[in-house]
């Protein structure tokens, strides 16, 4: 029984997390538990298989941490998406693309998949995508006739691409973990002079894939209207802009709603694609520029600023606390020698490093049913990082199909994360069938997505490899 004490272990946890218990909170409580047990049976003279040297190393990874520069780039971002949100920038920006689109069929619905593309660049964060856009664009494409289930799987598919459109908190975090896999792998097979993988590589590596993602979105969208135009009607560009308010002219509004956002978030990739900048030192370009359009658009009071920080802060505070909790368990696991017990399954696991990876895939899948991105990425991928990168796999490849089958996870019902946010802002009157009806063939496209990397692993890797040349 005491061999198998890393699954107990990882068994625990998620079923104290299906309690609700705080994920740090049971991360770092279970694997203190697990760690008593161990230290107990060595001194009652039982051999438990612990190894308590891995605990001697807990101070320099907290410091580690602490003191880590990528990770800086979190509070700065998540700073930025939520200045832009309490600003109303994105209000301004949906109601600029709706004027624009809503003229034609499936306007309304094209305007809502730019607009969550743009807003998930600037966000990062799944749940404030969906809610933000939930509460902003829902009312106005019912009101417009737009089908119940179209208008909710669109939301919750673009809210989603917070997942994958760089710069994203999601990739920030992957990225840096995936970088420590790389050097481990790359340690265990010898190369003493390992190569390295960035935050930076891994916005690259997510840019085209995200992009095709979103065109497909759009091309659903329009080819629903095409088809059945009840679904999706065209609204009266005059009748929306006195619903919306906006007496200044379309041309106005694009200039004050479209181009600042874009500008932003251009500069911010821009700087980091290039090489111009660091993704901490483009992260507080972007907090400042999000902090000047606020004051710009006259959005910016004392009681905003602290509502602001506040955010910001309890955000970010629950990115570290997840991360110390992950580090201690991390050690426990290998403590118990729970990554040679990884590394013999896998290897020993019919299809190589296919079957491997598809078993990876399939774990990391049905984990996002209850965890997080930020415990699957702090827990699980350190576990079986660095073994498949030592079985050949690209890092960056890898990082993209781990951040796609999240985002599809996120989406699936009855338990994806995008649903119950949707669910918690949509009007009684729709049905939640309709919004797990509504997001299938975004699940369907995502899939897709998934299955062109796995054949044509260029779509990640191409990018990072012109602009590292």
């Amino acid at each position: 029984m005491l061999e198998f004490m890393p699954i107990v272990l990882f068994a625990v946890i998620c079923i104290v997390l299906m309690f609700g218990f705080p994920v740090a909170l049971s991360l770092a409580g279970t694997a203190l538990l697990f760690a008593g047990m161990g230290l107990g049976l060595q001194a009652m003279g039982i051999d438990a298989n612990f190894d308590g040297g891995y605990l001697a190393a807990l101070p320099n990874r907290l410091y580690g941490i602490m003191t880590n520069q990528t990770l800086l780039a979190v509070p700065l971002f998540v700073l930025m998406g939520v200045l832009l949100e309490k600003s109303k920038v994105a209000e301004t920006l949906l109601d600029a693309m709706a004027l624009l689109f809503g003229a034609m069929r499936g306007g309304l619905g094209i305007s809502v998949t730019l607009v969550g593309m743009l807003m998930a660049a600037s966000t990062g964060i799944v749940g404030a995508t969906v809610v933000t856009m939930g509460l902003m664009s829902l009312p106005t494409m019912l009101k417009r006739g737009y089908s119940t289930s179209l208008a909710t799987g669109t939301i919750c598919a673009t809210g989603t691409l917070g997942q994958i459109i760089p710069p994203s908190i999601a990739l920030v975090l992957l990225g840096d973990v995936l970088s420590s896999a790389y050097q481990q792998a790359q340690l265990d097979m010898g190369i003493f002079s390992p190569k390295t993988v960035s935050v930076g590589d891994l916005f690259m590596g997510a840019l085209v894939p995200g992009l095709i993602l979103v065109v497909m979105y759009m091309v659903y969208v329009a080819l629903i209207a095409w088809w059945r135009p009840s679904m999706a009607p065209a609204a009266d560009r005059k009748e929306l802009m006195e619903e919306l308010g906006h007496t200044s002219g379309l041309g106005m509004l694009l200039l004050k709603g479209l181009v600042p956002p874009v500008v932003l978030i251009v500069a911010v990739l821009g700087s980091i694609l290039s090489g111009f900048a660091t993704p901490t030192e483009a992260s507080a370009v972007g907090a400042f520029g999000a902090l000047v359009l606020a004051l710009a658009y006259r959005q910016l009071d004392m009681a905003t600023l602290k509502d602001v920080l506040r955010s910001t802060t309890n955000v970010t505070t629950m990115v570290f606390l997840i991360l110390i909790g992950a580090a201690l368990f991390s050690l426990v696991f290998r403590a118990y020698g729970g990554e040679h017990m990884v590394t013999e399954l896998f290897e020993g696991m019919p299809g190589g490093v296919v079957g491997a990876t598809i078993i990876v895939m399939l774990v990391i899948f049905l984990l996002g049913f209850i965890l997080d991105f930020i415990e699957i990425t702090f827990v699980v991928v350190p576990i079986v990082g660095p073994i498949l990168l030592a079985m050949g796999l690209d890092p960056i490849w890898l990082g993209i199909m781990i951040a796609i089958n999240l985002q599809t996870s996120f989406l699936t019902p009855p338990f994806g994360f995008a649903l119950f946010y949707l669910r918690g802002v949509a009007p009684p009157s729709v049905p939640t069938s309709a919004i797990y009806r509504g997001v299938i063939p975004f699940i369907l496209m995502q899939l897709g997505m998934l299955l062109m990397l796995t054949f044509f692993p260029q779509l990640a890797t191409w990018l990072p490899a012109q602009f590292g040349g």
